[in-house]
């Protein structure tokens, strides 16, 4: 596995820029953001790497940082997300902000991204919220603590929901809908009720 090259920057052409490593032109792909950082064409430069094999290509994609290779890796463990996508995520959404969209289940910021449709962005949301948060707390993010707990609480109100007859879905949308910030799952619960008893003929 190829993590990491240092050498001279050969040519940029977004998404692509050609690497020269001890005379060995190495080919890579990266996120905008990444190419924000990159130096003038014949300047030395490093990168950290991620390499992806398939049957008929291997494809080496290339980050400015660890933490935007981690966030890389981590989204192509979710499901309907391959490395253009997640390429593309990192090209529109600066790391901080794809951590609010996600931790703030924020759907309309994620479909800005090409390629995710509201399906993907929900499935983004439930899959990679763990994830964003233990990075969170990694980092010391104080913040970190007060969404898991809010998080917590809506999802104990979900389940609540559910156990008294309503669909999975129809509880999530309900509670994803209301401003939940600094509410307890009993408050949540109460104000869920009545807005499903008043869309309710």
């Amino acid at each position: 596995m190829i993590g990491y090259l240092k050498g001279t920057l050969l040519d940029k052409r977004p998404p692509t820029l050609v690497l020269d490593v001890q005379g060995v032109g190495y080919e890579l792909d990266a996120p905008m953001t990444t190419f924000y950082d990159l130096p003038a064409a014949g300047e030395a430069v490093s990168v950290y790497t991620h390499l992806v094999i398939r049957e008929d290509a291997q494809l080496l994609f290339a980050f400015s940082d660890a933490p935007q290779r981690d966030v890389f890796r981590s989204l192509l463990k979710v499901g309907g997300i391959g490395p253009r996508v997640a390429l593309a995520i990192l090209s529109t959404l600066p790391i901080q902000d794809f951590f609010d969209a996600v931790t703030n289940n924020d759907i309309s910021c994620l479909t800005r991204v090409p390629g995710i449709g509201r399906k993907t962005a929900e499935r983004l949301v439930m899959e990679m919220r763990d994830r964003v948060l233990k990075q969170l707390e990694e980092r010391g993010d104080s913040s970190a603590t007060a969404v898991t707990r809010q998080y917590n609480a809506a999802e104990d109100a979900v389940d609540a929901l559910t156990t008294l007859g309503y669909k999975p879905v129809e509880a999530s949308r309900v509670i994803r809908d209301m401003d939940s910030e600094g509410l307890s799952s009993e408050e949540l619960i109460r104000r869920a009720l009545r807005r499903l008893a008043g869309a309710r003929p």
